[in-house]
């Protein structure tokens, strides 16, 4: 779960005044709800949930309805969902959250199927949103079932100045990485006569470094496509992460730390963004949050470029269990040689609707959530750095007027727009893990290791080896069967294995 910093939290405005890029209301003129509330459940805010609730106000001018905001710490979020709708008691009658776990909802027959509203739907404009977001993000199995509101993943971001200054060229690969982080660490980035770091990463325990560490891995693991998969393997279900490619992975994301702050495994993505609002970050890996955030910041406002992740020369063979030379036949999709696999990185914020919802409050639900996903109010909304919301249409990045309005320069919106689609349109994006037990996987069971192994306590192979030992009792306690079927469903795959 993504948080702001302090720095932005102090700067937020009402919210409502901000909201702009009201549709029309003659496209709403026929919808009545009037006396209709929906209760929908998110984190508290103002991130994400502060935005959903000042679009239900402007949704409440144009047909009535009346939506209510419940808010929960987001680790309590899924089990209030879980209990909520499979006891019967349906108190709440949609979320906001990650869409990670909705094949699980799906599974045990509590989210609703949104196809048929989809394909009725002329305001919505399915076919703008990127392929990522509309085909894996929002369907299980080939079905909508979900409304992207916000578009996660990680992308890698640099200080264009600082590497003009020094001479360096945006880093492709992570060797290239290394020899610029040699050429710019320890200078001073922010004018204040101390020497600041090539690189900033949120490396604490228990605060999402995982997420790091697998747009690290990606590249290594992942070369023939999306729907190949990052995580399990898509026939077995044996984890995909004992093996060469995910040592070299680890062996790179450890030695980031000798140009980073001393302190970075004790620090979270609050104290990582802190550090890169003041100036003293030179690259850093970050969701996209980063650059409408930086327009906060009298320091590097408007200094920072972004890319696709950066790449590896070398990836795992599957076949032969070895790290060979990334070549046609192992990395189709490569770029000189370099193979690129930008990770969706907790996949986003998605709204999901309770299937046993009363009827009325299921449509109306659904159109207040195709009115936020809509370009007319998505295109302004993931330019405004408080909402957390960023972007996943192509108009969002096409269309430059909202980011110049919002405080971009030309240049500046150019640059984190192209890193953008240059992510999300490679056909080696990696997805984020969506099956029972994620969490699991994920924030216990990887983080737990990987904590230990970057604090010296293990070896890489001893992290590996125990990580793939606990995911595969994770995936025996749910059912391997299962869990094989709901990973090829949101990889876009069958569910007869081959």
């Amino acid at each position: 779960m993504k948080k702001l910093s302090k720095f932005v939290l102090g700067a937020i405005l009402p919210m409502a005044a901000l909201i702009g890029g009201q549709v029309s209301a003659k496209d709403y003129a026929d919808m009545d709800f009037s006396g209709i509330t929906v209760t929908v459940l998110s984190r508290p805010g103002p991130v994400i949930s502060g935005a959903v609730d000042a679009r239900g106000k402007l949704f409440k001018e144009l047909t009535g309805l009346n939506v209510v905001v419940e808010e929960l710490p987001y680790s309590e979020l899924f089990n209030k969902i879980l209990t909520d709708w499979s006891q019967g008691t349906n108190s709440i009658d949609a979320a906001v959250t990650s869409s990670a776990w909705v094949p699980e909802l799906v599974d045990m027959g509590l989210v609703a199927n949104l196809e048929e509203f989809v394909q009725a739907d002329t305001n919505l404009k399915p076919e703008d949103i990127t392929d990522y977001f509309r085909e894996f993000n929002q369907k299980v199995n080939g079905d909508t079932y979900t409304l992207t509101l916000d578009g996660d993943f990680h992308m890698f971001y640099y200080r264009t100045d600082v590497l003009n200054r020094f001479s360096q060229e945006p880093p492709r690969s992570w060797d290239e990485w290394f020899a610029v982080a040699e050429a710019i660490n320890g200078k001073d980035m922010n004018g204040d006569g101390e020497p600041d770091y090539a690189s900033c990463q949120f490396k604490k325990r228990s605060a999402q470094n995982y997420f790091v560490i697998m747009s690290v891995a990606a590249p290594y693991l992942q070369t023939m496509g999306t729907s190949q998969g990052l995580w399990l393997d898509t026939e077995t279900g044996n984890p995909g992460i004992n093996n060469p490619g995910m040592a070299e992975a680890l062996r790179v994301y450890k030695k980031m730390g000798d140009y980073g702050p001393p302190d970075e495994l004790n620090m979270d993505i609050a104290d990582i963004r802190s550090m890169y609002l003041a100036g003293r970050c030179g690259m850093l890996i970050e969701w996209g949050d980063t650059s409408p955030l930086a327009l906060e910041s009298d320091v590097v406002r408007n200094l920072w470029g972004a890319s696709q992740m950066p790449g590896s020369t070398k990836v795992w063979n599957r076949d032969t269990n070895t790290l060979d030379d990334c070549n046609p036949t192992l990395c189709p999709h490569a770029e000189d040689g370099i193979n690129h696999s930008p990770f969706g990185a907790f996949g986003g914020w998605s709204a999901y609707i309770n299937k046993n919802a009363d009827p009325k409050v299921l449509e109306a639900a659904y159109q207040f959530f195709s009115y936020m996903n809509a370009p007319e109010q998505s295109n302004y909304d993931v330019t405004q750095g408080w909402t957390g919301f960023n972007p996943y249409r192509t108009s969002q990045f096409e269309n430059l007027d909202n980011w110049l309005d919002a405080g971009f320069t030309r240049a500046s919106a150019a640059a984190y727009l192209n890193g953008l689609k240059e992510s999300l349109n490679n056909p080696n994006f990696s997805s984020d893990l969506k099956i029972p037990g994620a969490a699991q996987y994920t924030s216990v069971i990887l983080d737990r290791e990987l904590a230990r192994y970057l604090a010296g306590e293990i070896s890489a192979d001893q992290m590996m080896s125990n990580v793939e030992e606990g995911w595969n009792e994770v995936t025996d306690d749910f059912g391997r069967d299962r869990q094989i079927k709901l990973y090829r469903g949101m990889l876009g795959l069958s569910a007869a294995m081959n």
